[in-house]
């Protein structure tokens, strides 16, 4: 089963990390990271830029706003995505809470991926039909 894996880490934590400090946690994490990918787990993932570069896109009466950076306000911020193979949510669980970054006090929000296969089959039938295909 898949399970998106959402890493958080707190803004003040990572920057009142050394550069020494901050390149040991790295290598700690690639390192378990390239341990899930051997192994099957790792599926993908992708590391995020900071919070600065966000941006947030909202519907209000129709129309979209777009506002610099993250949706909430936190001191923790989105960091990272994980798309991970376990059998279940508990060795999911097992998985994330050998990561590093988990160790060292960032936070993991683990959630089963939505399987849309035969919603977007469905969708693709209603859109040949008014297309008339």
């Amino acid at each position: 089963m898949k399970y998106i894996c959402l890493g958080y880490i707190g803004e003040e934590l990572w920057e009142g990390m050394s550069e020494s400090a901050k390149n040991a946690f790295m290598d700690q994490c690639i390192a378990y990271d390239e341990t899930l990918r051997k192994n099957g787990h790792m599926i993908g993932g992708e590391a995020l830029e900071g919070p600065r570069n966000a941006v947030t896109l909202r519907s209000h009466d129709g129309r979209v706003s777009v506002t610099d950076g993250p949706f909430a306000e936190t001191k923790e911020y989105l960091g990272g995505i994980m798309v991970l193979g376990a059998r279940d949510l508990n060795h999911a669980i097992q998985l994330m809470s050998n990561h590093p970054s988990t160790l060292m006090g960032g936070t993991w929000e683990i959630r089963p991926a939505a399987d849309l296969s035969a919603m977007v089959a469905e969708s693709e039938r209603r859109r040949s039909i008014q297309q008339g295909g």
